[in-house]
């Protein structure tokens, strides 16, 4: 044998098991969505009530999907979605009445 090796014995304890069970890492998101859709679709329908104009109607529904799918992206997406939607929301409705005053102008700026 070689000088600079030696032999060491092994000594195993007794065999531990244990028993692993995952856990889910967040909780069941269906309940999530049915609460989500619940809330939006009442927010939503306030904004259509308050703002009253057909014409505005896909603008407040496009922030709302805007503002739902950047809440999902977070840990607390019901929390988070009132503040984006109405952020969005209102976003949108000036947008709106913004393209609707260059649309106004529009045919005296082509007269010229």
């Amino acid at each position: 044998m070689n000088a600079n090796h030696r032999r060491v014995t092994t000594k195993f304890g007794p065999e531990a098991r244990f028993e692993i069970r995952p856990s889910p890492p967040a909780p069941f998101r269906a309940v999530q969505e049915s609460l989500f859709e619940q809330l939006k679709n009442q927010l939503v329908s306030q904004w259509l009530h308050e703002v009253w104009q057909p014409e505005l109607n896909s603008h407040v529904r496009r922030a709302a999907n805007e503002a739902a799918a950047l809440a999902w992206v977070t840990p607390y997406p019901l929390l988070v979605f009132p503040a984006l939607f109405q952020e969005k929301a209102e976003s949108a409705l000036f947008v709106a009445e913004r393209q609707k005053q260059v649309r106004a102008c529009s045919p005296q700026l082509l007269a010229l």
